[in-house]
């Protein structure tokens, strides 16, 4: 198969999926947990053109997604898209649960069942058959192997009884991104950089806590923003704050503080087993550290990780 690497040929499988998506789903609704991502959001856009309201888009908000990703989310498919879009707020919900919770795995494992759960819920309100959409592409059919046509996706249960609508499984991810372009979707949608399936559960580490998950939230924001404004949004793979479980002595307004540090991790990859980190020129990094430590609460010191992988991981947790 062709490679997708031209609006003329992005178009061309678009034609191609319409067609082949209204001869499967006929008349059945699909379900399709959008998280925001690359992946589900160009699913989505692909959807909403083939069946338009028979796809049912669940947006699940666990609390861990970044600054102003529910709001974008919304914004794309319900106001911009007319999609039929299920916004769920599950913050207290999935919050409640990881109160106490250290453990790095532990914490994955509450944070996963807890989104079948909410999406089980979800399902159930189409009866527990009809389609269920799901953002497989090429790369992880090779990690793992063909996937059955019919099977229930992430541990729902049995009596769900979902066929399987996967559009994008023959493609790797830079043929996703020019799909997305070519579906309107925009850049900071189609460019998205890899988030984690926890989300920013793994960037707060240790038990998680509302004033430290902010702080992460917070730093995060400020990071992209700048980033993006001196010209390395694009140009480095993944950016992200890290907010530690201890704290720190510093100074604040010439009194004593004690409170947490954030760690900028910036690093460059081809397929995620390696990393370089980036390296940020340090007046960038003199300024970043000046609008966290003024702008976000709870932080007084902000150091920059160095490590690449190996010896280090890309995310902390």
């Amino acid at each position: 198969m062709e490679r997708i690497e031209t609006p003329a040929l992005a178009q061309a499988f678009i034609d191609e999926q319409i067609a082949a998506l209204r001869a499967q789903i006929g008349s059945g609704k699909v379900l399709l947990a959008l998280s925001g991502g690359v992946d589900s959001s160009v699913l989505a856009a692909l959807l909403v053109k083939a069946v338009g309201k028979q796809l049912v888009c669940v947006h699940v908000n666990h609390g861990l997604l970044r600054k102003g990703e529910p709001e974008q989310v919304i914004q794309v498919f319900r106001d911009e898209m007319d999609a039929n879009l299920v916004y769920v707020d599950a913050v207290d919900r999935f919050l409640d649960k990881l109160v106490g919770v250290a453990d790095p795995e532990q914490k994955r494992k509450i944070i996963g069942a807890e989104f079948i759960r909410v999406f089980e819920e979800e399902a159930r309100k189409l009866d527990g058959n009809g389609f269920l959409a799901q953002g497989t592409i090429y790369p992880d059919i090779l990690e793992s192997g063909p996937v059955k046509s019919h099977h229930n996706v992430g541990g729902l249960p049995d009596d769900l009884n979902f066929e399987l609508v996967e559009p994008l499984k023959f493609l790797f991810k830079d043929e996703v991104r020019v799909v997305g372009k070519a579906l309107g979707l925009p850049d900071n949608m189609v460019y998205r950089q890899p988030f984690p399936g926890p989300g920013l559960g793994v960037r707060c580490t240790g038990a998680i806590t509302r004033d430290r998950l902010e702080a992460v939230r917070e730093s995060d924001a400020i990071l992209r923003e700048e980033f993006a404004k001196h010209g390395l949004e694009g140009k480095v793979w993944q950016y992200f704050t890290v907010v530690p479980d201890f704290k720190s002595t510093g100074v604040k307004d010439g009194v004593r503080s004690y409170e947490w540090p954030v760690i900028l991790r910036a690093v460059n990859t081809r397929d995620a087993m390696t990393a370089t980190v980036e390296p940020v020129p340090f007046d960038l990094l003199e300024h970043i550290t000046k609008r966290i430590t003024a702008e976000v609460p709870g932080v007084n010191r902000v150091l920059y990780d160095l490590t690449p992988k190996p010896t280090g991981t890309i995310e902390w947790e």
